[in-house]
C-alpha cells in the first residue's frame, strides 16, 4: 500500500492527467465554436465575414470566390456551392487545397487529382466518371454539406438562377435541392 505521501503524489499526478486531456479537448473542439481555434487570428477577416444569402453561380461568378480577390472561399461540388471560408488554411491560396478555390472541385475530388488538369474551365458534367469516382463525389458532397455552408448551386450553361427569399435562406440555409 502507498504511504501518505506516495498516495497524494499519485492523486496530484492524476488530476494533472485529468486537467492535461480536459484542455486538449477544449483545444480541440471548444474553442472551435468561439473563433479562436488554430489559424484563427489569421482568418479573423474572413471569419467576420457575414452569412452568405444562397444564390446560385456561374463557373464566371463562382471565380471571382478564389480568396485573393475577395476574402471570402468558395467552390463547387457535385453541383452545389459551399463556403469554405473558415476552411481558408486549407482552401486559401497558400492552402494545400487553394488549387479548388472558386472552382468546380468535383472532378479533382473524385479522382484524387490536385492538378489543373482535373479543372474544366467549361461547365464540368461528370458523364464519364465511373460508379467509384461519382460514389467519391457524393462522399465529398456530404463532408462538405456537415462542415461548410451550402450557398447556392453551379448553374450549368444556359441555367437560370433560382430566386430564393429571404424566408428560404433563414428557414434552412444548409437545404439541398
Amino acid at each position: 500500500l502507498l504511504t501518505g505521501g506516495g498516495e497524494m503524489l499519485l492523486n496530484v499526478a492524476l488530476v494533472a492527467l485529468v486537467l492535461l486531456g480536459a484542455y486538449r479537448l477544449w483545444v480541440r473542439w471548444g474553442r472551435r465554436g468561439l473563433g479562436t481555434g488554430a489559424g484563427a487570428g489569421e482568418e479573423s477577416p474572413a471569419a467576420s465575414l457575414p452569412r452568405m444569402k444562397k444564390r446560385d453561380f456561374s463557373l464566371e461568378q463562382l471565380r471571382q470566390y478564389d480568396g485573393s480577390r475577395n476574402p471570402r472561399i468558395l467552390l463547387a461540388v457535385n453541383g452545389k456551392v459551399f463556403d469554405v471560408t473558415k476552411g481558408s488554411k486549407f482552401y486559401g491560396p497558400a492552402g494545400p487545397y487553394g488549387i479548388f478555390a472558386g472552382r468546380d472541385a468535383s472532378r479533382g475530388l473524385a479522382t484524387f487529382c490536385l492538378d489543373k488538369d482535373a479543372l474544366r474551365d467549361e461547365y464540368d458534367d461528370l458523364s464519364d466518371l465511373n460508379a467509384v469516382q461519382m460514389e467519391s463525389v457524393r462522399e465529398w458532397e456530404m463532408q462538405f454539406k456537415e462542415k461548410y455552408d451550402y450557398v447556392g448551386r453551379l448553374l450549368k450553361p444556359g441555367e437560370e438562377p433560382s430566386e430564393y427569399t429571404d424566408e428560404e435562406d433563414t428557414k434552412d440555409h444548409n437545404k439541398q435541392d
